[in-house]
């Protein structure tokens, strides 16, 4: 896996956003995480070795771009086309782009995307009902090829059954909370976006717990680094081939 951060800072954006982990680390060192910048990784996927070739080689995972930012994000209106022409650039590559702003998809789009790029999977998060109804339904309406919904932090119980049923989504992945002032994810929500996969025929990962993770009428407290591996304990990943 390999994470791309061609700018850094984002502007909090809806109920997921309160306890970002950007923010969070970004106090660490005094930064102001609202402030977007293009970042030193800016033409990481061009750069090359004394040899010629690219350092960043196809390793068979995502190349996850924007994990400190939004790709969509207002701020990076100037700077999206030049991202745009590398991704077009390395078609041997992967490219992830996880967003809250799917409703900003079309603002700079390459004139040369038509129905999609078979190398580019663009993966909605909706931590809640209220998202996942403004949200899928501009997904669902896009020319894209790869569609995922990710629930991260997961903040309530979630229906995305008529997504689903359309047959446009490729996965669903559900995870937690983590740090200071963390909200609960209750494990029911978990298998309740689970059984909707199954029932569909939609791929299923349970990411992490977060760090108050609800199970019947038990909350347990769990550190950061046991989140993912409880949640891999919990086996309720689905995959349907």
């Amino acid at each position: 896996m390999t994470i791309w951060n061609p700018w850094h800072g984002c502007r909090k954006f809806s109920p997921g956003c309160r306890n970002c982990y950007v923010y969070r680390r970004d106090a660490e060192f005094g930064k102001d995480s609202s402030i977007v910048k293009k970042t030193k990784q800016f033409d990481l996927p061009l750069k090359k070795d004394r040899h010629g070739d690219y350092k960043l080689q196809d390793d068979g995972e995502y190349v996850y771009c924007c994990m400190t930012s939004d790709f969509f994000i207002e701020e990076a209106d100037a700077w999206r086309p030049e991202i745009w022409d590398i991704i077009r650039a390395r078609q041997d590559l992967t490219f992830s782009i996880i967003t809250k702003r799917i409703h900003r998809f079309r603002v700079g789009l390459p004139d040369d995307w038509g129905d999609g790029w078979d190398h580019v999977h663009i993966c909605v998060t909706c931590e809640d009902q209220s998202a996942a109804n403004d949200r899928l339904p501009i997904l669902l309406d896009l020319p894209v090829k790869h569609r995922s919904i990710i629930h991260e932090p997961m903040l309530g119980r979630i229906d995305v059954e008529t997504a689903l049923a359309s047959g446009k989504i490729e996965s669903v992945t559900c995870g937690g909370e983590s740090g200071e002032g963390a909200r609960e994810c209750d494990f029911a929500w978990i298998l309740f976006s689970m059984e909707q996969c199954v029932r569909q025929g939609v791929r299923f990962h349970f990411k992490q717990t977060g760090a108050n993770f609800r199970k019947g009428d038990r909350v347990y407290h769990i550190d950061r680094k046991d989140q993912m591996i409880q949640a891999a304990k919990a086996g309720v990943d689905y995959l349907p081939y």
